[in-house]
């Protein structure tokens, strides 16, 4: 939004003017709208099972802000409605189609974009904050919109629980068995036995750094000097990928290092 207004409420939505659909997830259908003139994404509940996690979106967006990294809230009404801002291109999932004429900069950026808002979630006003539905990249990806700007901007909350390492309280995404290369070594099934999820240890906010280094990696693609970057975020990217959660690196590390990379790229002339 380009000036100041409060939140708007039901009286508002009244009169917001809902096009066609942009998104659809089980917890919500998302809507093309438009509210004297502003365009806006329109979210309405799809499915009352998951109104607790609808609920809960909302008031992630209420409690992060104000921020730079995550989707502008503009009102919400009757807890099964959420109006945010709207960006054409929408979700990351498809952001490779719009890199095709971009430069290795604008590649490392998006790396330097994506650990900050993972540096916001893990030291948020609300506590330390794990990405949980990150099972695979398109998943990841599905959760962030893109700017006019190409920066990315996270826009699905649904899933964000918390980490309190004081309180000895980690955390477990879903309660069901992740599989695959991309999730945390700790997020697998440790047991030879069957899966039960009671006895699914849980596990911290390092689980986003080990997939940091592959959503980078996926970013920088396969470009001119794509080559150098991945040489001089060896080490770092190494480090994200230690089998021990506490041998890698913060999210603060990875935007000093993407950042170190981005100084000397440019100083270059890349």
């Amino acid at each position: 939004m380009d000036s100041c207004h409060q939140w708007l409420t039901c009286s508002d939505v009244e009169n917001v003017e809902v096009k066609e659909i942009i998104g659809i997830g089980a917890v919500k259908v998302v809507y093309r709208a438009t509210w004297e003139g502003f365009k806006v994404a329109y979210s309405k509940l799809n499915n009352p099972a998951y109104i607790a996690d609808f609920i809960h979106g909302l008031n992630m967006l209420r409690m992060l802000h104000p921020t730079k990294h995550i989707v502008q809230l503009i009102g919400f009404c009757n807890d099964d409605i959420i109006l945010t801002e709207y960006h054409k291109y929408g979700n990351a999932v498809n952001i490779t189609d719009k890199l095709t004429t971009s430069t290795i900069q604008m590649r490392l950026t998006l790396c330097l974009n994506y650990a900050l808002i993972l540096q916001y979630l893990h030291n948020s006003p609300i506590g330390t904050r794990v990405m949980c539905d990150s099972n695979d990249i398109s998943k990841l990806l599905s959760q962030f919109l893109i700017t006019e700007h190409m920066e990315l901007l996270l826009n699905d909350v649904d899933a964000l629980p918390e980490v309190n390492l004081k309180m000895n309280q980690s955390i477990k995404c879903g309660h069901r068995e992740l599989i695959g290369t991309f999730v945390a070594p700790e997020q697998l099934w440790p047991f030879l036995h069957e899966f039960h999820d009671e006895e699914m240890p849980g596990y911290d906010e390092k689980t986003d750094i080990w997939k940091a280094a592959s959503v980078c990696d996926y970013f920088l693609g396969n470009i001119s000097g794509s080559d150098v970057v991945r040489y001089n975020l060896f080490s770092v990217h190494k480090l994200c990928k230690s089998i021990k959660p506490e041998m890698r690196p913060s999210a603060a590390d990875l935007v000093m290092e993407y950042q170190r990379v981005l100084d000397e790229i440019q100083s270059n002339d890349l």
